[in-house]
């Protein structure tokens, strides 16, 4: 019973970064594709779920992008990795992070999705999810690419 409780991979982790950053990726690309649904079924009550992941994905994201940057340093990666992925990462990620704080701040005052400039809205969420998944694949990149945090002896030289 003991072991069920154990967490190894928690005794391999540099940092806290890999432990939340997937819950703004989940929660933030999933409110997008409901804010889709909602528009496109015309059924404004769908929408109270998206706007509940756009809000809590927005603060989970403030988390991650915290996390993020206090773990800048302590990431063990070549510094041409560092010039050709992690800036690309980081600064993606400041924006998704940026956007999101946007639409929700805006989703907040018209709950659960705004009347007013919806389009805009929806080419927002659907931007700030392509935004992720570019986001998230530098930061794929870096870890099984080129053992970021990992175990690995470092530098891994940065190659295409």
């Amino acid at each position: 019973m003991g072991e069920l409780f154990r967490f190894h991979g928690l005794d391999a982790v540099q940092n806290l970064h890999p432990l939340v950053v997937h819950y703004p990726i989940a929660l933030l690309t999933l409110a997008a594709f409901l804010y889709v649904v909602t528009w496109l079924s015309k059924r404004d009550s769908w929408a109270w779920p998206a706007f509940w992941m756009l809000v809590t994905g927005t603060l989970a994201a403030g988390a991650a992008l915290w996390t993020g940057l206090r773990a800048d340093t302590s990431v063990m990666v070549a510094q041409s990795v560092r010039d050709h992925i992690l800036i690309h990462h980081k600064q993606v990620m400041i924006v998704v992070f940026a956007i999101s704080v946007l639409l929700a701040a805006w989703a907040i005052s018209r709950p659960p999705m705004p009347r007013r400039g919806r389009l805009v809205f929806l080419a927002l969420m659907i931007m700030t999810a392509l935004l992720i998944v570019k986001g998230a694949d530098y930061g794929a990149w870096m870890v099984y690419g080129y053992n970021a945090g990992g175990a690995l002896p470092q530098p891994i030289e940065f190659s295409q």
